[in-house]
């Protein structure tokens, strides 16, 4: 089996190289890590040697680059099909693709106003423009999912999979603005936050030194 890389900007601030690396954690998938400090020094010449959106994540399995975070869940789940990244059930798994997809071309107000940094706690912050509405469909889709396809596990579809991944980052970003939740949603989000492979990646978000004073909110 080809060696995977994945290409991955800083933890603290990258959602989009999350969801991927979190995935591939989940589900025991073998790959080296290559993190490259996003708008670094050398940031222009180190992803464009490896990227030709010239943007991270993306993920390097031989000679094939997969660029773009649904991309890779969807090369994921069909290159390595035992670790059932999308659920079985045809609705499930037309509900999962939905969400997700969802997820990768909305919510532009929750991602402009509350970017994710795990290294903060900003209660109250962040709550501007329609990011009410962007909330309200989060919990929507969560509560949702969770009714109809959420028996035999913590996570959306029952067991984890790609859609977890998807919402990763806005379970960060919910926990680092304090926003209030449902029971079922804030059951949710916890499960994710608590697995061990979100906490290693929150570590090392935490020790990392790069600040990108953009994605910081006063």
């Amino acid at each position: 089996m080809d060696d995977l890389t994945l290409i991955i900007g800083n933890k603290n601030y990258s959602s989009w190289s999350l969801r991927p690396w979190l995935a591939m954690k989940q589900a025991g998938i073998a790959f080296t890590e290559k993190l490259i400090p996003l708008f670094g020094e050398d940031w222009d010449g180190e992803i464009a040697r490896h990227s030709p959106s010239l943007k991270v994540p993306l993920l390097e399995c031989g000679e094939l680059r997969v660029w773009d975070s649904l991309a890779i869940l969807e090369f994921l789940a069909e290159k390595f099909p035992a670790a059932h990244l999308w659920p079985a059930d045809i609705e499930a798994r037309a509900a999962a693709r939905s969400v997700s997809a969802e997820m990768h071309s909305g919510f532009t107000a929750l991602r402009t106003h509350m970017p994710m940094n795990i290294r903060k706690t900003l209660p109250g912050k962040g709550r501007k423009g329609d990011i009410h509405k962007d909330i309200e469909r989060v919990h929507a889709i969560w509560g949702d999912c969770r009714s109809r396809f959420g028996e035999g596990g913590p996570f959306l579809f029952g067991a984890f999979g790609n859609a977890d991944a998807m919402f990763a980052p806005v379970a960060s970003r919910f926990a680092t603005y304090s926003v209030a939740l449902d029971d079922v949603c804030q059951a949710y989000a916890d499960a994710v936050l608590a697995l061990p492979a979100f906490q290693e990646w929150a570590a090392a978000a935490r020790a990392e030194p790069w600040v990108i004073d953009e994605d910081e909110v006063d």
